[in-house]
């Protein structure tokens, strides 16, 4: 899978893309993380991007002709369009599973005081919020979209695929599709703070183990 994030920041990317496990998966081609400076497509010579809203107001606000230039040049055709935007839809779980299922994903970094309605109108397939709050800018929602669809290709977390396990993961039961959240988990040693670990799980029974964890799952 492709991700191209349209950004005036890509150096935020930096640790991101070399770091921990989307490192590896970059390193092992599974998946492919492209950052492009939108400045690259700027309206003027001094690299702007942005220019005052039309009816006043403070701040700046991100053009459509300069974002239209640069999906152009990327090749949109085929790929899947995101808008990072506080107005957006909440991203989650199901998102992110339904996003896995795209070969390519070009997001759109939104920053200042926001981006021309006509960008959200006319050239993304979606605009979407990672929460409940205002951030500075959308490149950790990037990064934050990245890393929960990578984690989802097979091989990405390694051979075990725990990600089936993981909080929130989809889980069917008789037919119908759920969400369920993690059981708890412990590690030696069997006591601290005068709590034990649950002795089912240290019976070595899988039968009882996995029925445990069903039980469990908060």
């Amino acid at each position: 899978m492709t991700f191209d994030v349209l950004t005036l920041f890509p150096e935020m990317f930096e640790g991101f893309k070399t770091s921990s496990i989307i490192g590896r998966a970059i390193k092992n081609n599974l998946i492919e993380v492209n950052t492009h400076l939108l400045r690259n497509w700027a309206w003027n010579n001094y690299g702007a991007v942005d220019d005052r809203p039309y009816g006043g107001g403070p701040g700046m606000v991100i053009r459509a002709d300069v974002i239209d230039r640069a999906l152009s040049d990327l090749k949109r055709e085929g790929a899947k369009v995101i808008l990072t935007s506080a107005k957006g839809k909440t991203w989650s779980q199901a998102k992110a599973e339904k996003m896995m299922k795209e070969e390519r994903i070009i997001i759109i970094a939104g920053h200042y005081e926001g981006v021309d309605q006509r960008v959200a109108d006319k050239l993304v397939d979606e605009e979407i919020s990672i929460g409940n709050y205002v951030l500075t800018g959308g490149e950790l929602a990037a990064m934050v979209m990245v890393d929960s669809v990578s984690r989802l290709i097979p091989g990405v977390l390694g051979k075990d695929d725990s990600s089936r396990d993981e909080s929130f993961s989809t889980q069917n039961d008789g037919g119908k599709v759920k969400r369920m959240k993690e059981y708890p988990q412990y590690t030696r040693p069997a006591q601290y703070f005068g709590i034990k670990v649950p002795e089912e799980l240290l019976s070595g029974d899988p039968k009882i183990i996995e029925a445990w964890k069903l039980k469990n799952r908060r």
